[in-house]
């Protein structure tokens, strides 16, 4: 079972490679956001997974807040909305060659850690795509957490939607690093849970809610797994 995984990940993994360059070439042929939409899509079907949609997506969300396992996240995000994201990522992901060209193209959001330019820059990206009506859409783990338990969120998310007075939702996806995770070599075709929690006007007067909607997504992840057998 363990090889016929590794062989599978390998197929997934050429699959969402192809994917990029797909997504780079159609990104001058296609109205924006369809070059994402469309290599998301090529991904999604080529390796045969779905989703399996819970709760309804506010059509007047303005930001995205993520929780983060797998390479799968972003395809499966761009896949169940019709808007078009503008994902925030850390800064050496857009200097990679090939896969930087795939967040630069689209004009993506990057942050460096650690910066207080970076915050400056930040702020300033955020209204760009806002503008643009965009939905900034951030991991604010910062980076994949595979065991269950969600990472502390950075601040950034809390920064830009206070700043702006964001709508923002939560969105809970249900063990993507079961389905396909780089660090154990496996893919595993299947349906994917996605759920959208209720939305919300960011108020920066409670200096908590982005720790208190990390504990709500959390909760929401440990209920499905402990009432849903095949999310194990």
């Amino acid at each position: 079972m363990k090889i016929f995984a590794h062989i599978s990940w390998l197929f997934a993994t050429l699959i969402i490679f192809f994917a990029l360059i797909l997504m780079i070439i159609l990104y001058y042929l296609v109205p924006k956001p369809y070059s994402r939409k469309i290599s998301s899509w090529f991904i999604r079907l080529s390796i045969f997974f779905s989703a399996d949609i819970r709760g309804e997506e506010d059509p007047d969300t303005q930001m995205f807040l993520l929780n983060h396992q797998s390479d799968l996240d972003i395809a499966l995000m761009e896949t169940t909305t019709s808007k078009d994201l503008a994902w925030v990522a850390k800064k050496e992901l857009f200097e990679i060659p090939f896969f930087g060209l795939a967040l630069r193209l689209p004009n993506d959001i990057a942050v460096q850690r650690e910066s207080k330019t970076s915050l400056i820059k930040l702020l300033r990206d955020a209204k760009r795509v806002l503008q643009e009506n965009r939905v900034i859409t951030m991991f604010p783990e910062g980076t994949r957490s595979t065991r269950g338990k969600m990472l502390a969120f950075k601040s950034g998310a809390k920064l830009v939607a206070d700043k702006y007075k964001l709508k923002v939702q939560a969105v809970v996806l249900i063990q993507t690093s079961k389905y396909y995770n780089v660090k154990k070599f496996i893919y595993r075709p299947g349906k994917i849970k996605v759920v959208y929690l209720d939305s919300f006007i960011a108020d920066k007067t409670d200096k908590e809610w982005l720790n208190k909607l990390r504990d709500k997504m959390q909760r929401v992840y440990d209920n499905e797994l402990t009432n849903n057998i095949s999310n194990r």
